[in-house]
């Protein structure tokens, strides 16, 4: 049986279930009796890694949400016009696909015991490749594709699935709600650090803004890498054969349509967070310095839905969540084809922040909810995400080539919503298979 490193909470009463040994054997679910572990649910150590995975989140994973500013400024200004809004968006594109496709590797290690090797390699990567895109000149597309749709891409990805599992360590009743803080600091950091990059682009430059960011961020991940710490001991899991657990979890009708689900959730509701700053600059409806806040406003606000929303998840169940947050989602970004004014922009920019933000604070709750043991928990988000992460990584450039050079805004935004309306029924799907098998509707 692991060891467990007790840290529990004075006042928070731990939870006890068993958790940790393989349910299957020869590929099939078996009714063993599994070793008790003990969640501390709170503790100093417990709430000081969620504020140390908070500040990793911050600059890695709020990089990432912050790139529609890279994506009107490369296509606008620093491409100099030598490339299409779809070849451009392959960067982001990219660099989305490396950071969730990389679980399925990512997420086996993690659960072997290596969430240092991973946080620390990941992190110097990322910080790496930022100071090589502050060395790419203008109008040379493939300087900035490597270093940042592939390096920066390559880095977060060594992170983010191991940065959101550890958290679970220390949570079971709580887990969703500590995994949603978590969440929020790629909101915040997105907000923060768009407004940073769209105002020091004006000041100082490119090259500047980047190498700034690039210190920027090293600083907080060296606070978060020295305040983040595993609870278990590194023991490995009894069953670590990957392909099993692909036959295995595959055979589930809900698993297969999550994955399906936030397959097309990625490939269209990433849109707005790609080219909303694009459209009101393009159309011209309000100032360009009015323009800039636009994406700030929508990563802020999404802070309030990655921490609301999973509150009410033991009241009403985690994909009783999510389905409508996406459905909502699917109906604002085609409100956007109907705004004439920046106090449309800034309405749509706010409600799609908030229930796009409770889709991302619950996303990988919602993923691991699906495990029966906590050993699985790794593996099961690790493949989910390595799926759904083509979605993310062929939608931007397909609305981006839909978008054309006449910025034709109906048929990226037809596309984005109609992929996102998939999206909700195969959610729906898996949510009424699960309803079924454990004869609730509080799922």
């Amino acid at each position: 049986m692991t060891n467990i490193h007790s840290n529990a909470c004075e006042n928070d009463e731990a939870t006890v279930i068993n958790a940790d040994a393989s349910p299957y054997k020869n590929g099939h679910l078996v009714d063993e009796k599994q070793p008790e572990v003990s969640y501390p649910e709170g503790g100093l150590q417990a709430w000081t890694t969620v504020f140390a995975i908070w500040l990793v989140q911050f600059s890695t994973f709020g990089y990432t949400n912050a790139y529609g500013v890279f994506n009107d400024y490369y296509v606008r200004i620093y491409m100099e016009g030598k490339y299409s809004s779809s070849t451009v968006s392959w960067v982001g594109s990219t660099q989305l696909w490396l950071v969730m496709s990389t679980g399925i590797v990512t997420g086996r290690l993690y659960d072997l015991g290596y969430f240092y090797h991973l946080l620390i390699g990941g992190s110097i990567t990322f910080v790496f490749c930022l100071f090589m895109l502050s060395l790419s000149q203008p109008g040379q597309f493939y300087q900035v594709f490597l270093a940042q749709g592939v390096g920066i891409g390559l880095g977060i990805g060594l992170i983010y699935v191991p940065g959101i599992a550890v958290v679970s360590q220390y949570f079971f009743r709580r887990r969703t709600l500590a995994m949603a803080i978590v969440a929020s600091g790629s909101g915040v950091g997105a907000a923060l650090q768009s407004i940073m990059l769209n105002k020091l682009f004006q000041q100082v430059g490119f090259h500047t803004t980047v190498r700034i960011s690039a210190g920027f961020n090293a600083g907080l991940l060296c606070i978060g890498i020295l305040l983040a710490r595993t609870r278990l001991a590194s023991a490995p899991p009894k069953d670590t054969n990957l392909f099993r657990h692909m036959k295995v979890f595959f055979r589930e009708p809900q698993y297969v349509a999550v994955v399906l689900g936030t397959f097309f959730n990625l490939m269209g509701l990433f849109f707005p967070t790609f080219f909303l700053q694009l459209n009101a600059n393009q159309k011209g409806i309000m100032s360009e310095n009015l323009t800039f806040y636009l994406l700030p406003v929508l990563n802020a606000s999404t802070v309030i839905g990655r921490i609301l929303f999973p509150m009410l998840v033991p009241m009403f169940g985690i994909f009783n969540i999510v389905i409508p947050s996406v459905f909502i989602c699917v109906v604002l970004i085609f409100c956007e084809l109907a705004v004439t004014s920046a106090g449309g922009y800034f309405t749509i920019a706010v409600l799609y922040g908030v229930f796009w933000g409770a889709y991302i604070g619950m996303f990988a709750p919602m993923v691991g909810s699906l495990a029966k043991v906590d050993s699985e928990i790794g593996a099961r988000m690790g493949l989910c995400f390595t799926f759904n992460s083509f979605g993310g990584l062929i939608g931007t450039p397909i609305a981006g080539a839909l978008l054309t050079s006449s910025y034709v805004w109906w048929q990226p935004t037809l596309f984005a919503g109609l992929g996102s309306a998939a999206g909700v029924i195969c959610l729906a799907a898996s949510r009424f298979w699960i309803s079924r098998e454990k004869g609730s509707q509080i799922i």
